[in-house]
């Protein structure tokens, strides 16, 4: 089974956190009598789950396919420490949020090129939806309103290649780099 029940427990709850967090940020513009409103956005909460969930959750399967791929058990997790930390950063109304909304705990055995595929995974399906978005952006014509969806999808996605590449221990690009160095 590619996922289990619990696992689609932590992506509803993951993606409920981030909409969250990010409505804010990623606010979709309002009818002026919902500024009149003052209530909960329901609208900017899913614009921002539907912006910003894809991108992590189909990083993570990256992983867990690739892992599933070669033969090793992996599984989907939500980050429960770190998307509370995001919660109470967020209702501090604090300015920046930093935090890991999920991870695939992978078990088995498999050999350095083949642990480096399964880190480079994830950040390959954020490359694809960055280059597909400006790809649909730039060569096909689209309703006006899903034109800021996928700009955002776009820039997340961007975002979250370039930091996820990063050779910074614990990130995938650490994980990519030092499994091709350790088969040279």
């Amino acid at each position: 089974m590619i996922i289990n029940p619990m696992e689609l427990v932590d992506i509803v709850i993951m993606t409920a956190v981030l909409g969250f967090v990010f409505m804010d940020i990623l606010r979709q513009p309002l009818n002026p009598e919902d500024y009149l409103r003052r209530r909960f956005d329901w609208k900017s909460f899913k614009f921002a789950c539907l912006v910003i969930a894809p991108a992590v959750i189909l990083h993570e399967f990256g992983h867990k396919i690739m892992a599933l791929s070669f033969g090793l058990e992996a599984t989907f997790n939500a980050a429960y420490f770190w998307l509370g930390l995001a919660l109470l950063l967020k209702l501090a109304h604090f300015p920046f949020v930093f935090f890991v909304p999920a991870y695939v705990s992978i078990t088995g055995s498999a050999t350095n090129l083949q642990y480096s595929l399964v880190a480079f995974a994830g950040p390959f399906v954020n490359l694809i939806l960055w280059i597909g978005s400006l790809l649909i952006l730039k060569t096909m014509k689209i309703k006006q309103k899903h034109i800021p969806l996928l700009i955002l999808t776009s820039r997340i996605n961007m975002f979250l290649f370039i930091f996820n590449m990063l050779p910074i221990p614990g990130f995938d690009g650490s994980k990519v780099f030092s499994g091709l160095l350790s088969i040279f």
